[in-house]
């Protein structure tokens, strides 16, 4: 695998975080850049960590992996994105305060359901007999990066549309699952 290659699957892998975190941020506005930054570095290790997964389990487990990792991927982003526009509803309804979307089980849902095709990768990078550890370490600093900008982009947007981002974003989740779950129904 060239460098070239390892770094196109790095930024492909790192596009749905990229997503997760422009919406969040878009969506909270309100909370300070510095805790929002958990989310690139949450994603960021998940996406690193789910090749090594995929590459040790890529003989054992590599038919069951791939008939259920779409249908887990859109369960989880369908419904945290849900979930999203309920709160939205309430927001709109003056129901109370919004929840805190780095809240431990949300933030490791969304970072596993954005890194299931990084777990799939890994089992093609056994395949290929990719360097396992210069893969892992490419594809996770580049979410780190890419996820940065998401959330200072996300944030910028989040200012100017603080009404409905919210509801925005939890469209986003929905609409990142649904992509996932019909990319590979129609493979």
């Amino acid at each position: 695998m060239t460098f070239l290659s390892l770094l196109i699957t790095a930024l492909a892998l790192a596009m749905d975080a990229f997503a997760v975190c422009v919406s969040s941020a878009i969506a909270h506005p309100q909370l300070e850049a510095r805790r929002l930054l958990r989310l690139p570095v949450v994603f960021a290790l998940f996406q690193a960590g789910m090749p090594a997964l995929g590459w040790t389990g890529a003989l054992s487990f590599r038919g069951t992996i791939e008939a259920l990792d779409h249908w887990v991927a859109f369960g989880l982003l369908a419904g945290i994105g849900a979930h999203m526009l309920l709160e939205a509803r309430h927001a709109c309804d003056g129901a109370g305060p919004r929840r805190d979307p780095l809240r431990l089980p949300v933030l490791l849902g969304l970072a596993f359901a954005t890194s299931i095709d990084a777990l799939a990768a890994g089992i093609g990078l056994a395949v290929l007999d990719a360097p396992l550890v210069a893969a892992c370490a490419w594809i996770g600093s580049t979410t780190l990066v890419c996820c940065a900008i998401g959330v200072f982009a996300g944030r910028r947007l989040g200012a100017r549309l603080a009404t409905h981002a919210e509801f925005a974003g939890g469209l986003v989740l929905i609409g990142l699952g649904t992509k996932i779950l019909v990319e590979h129904l129609a493979a």
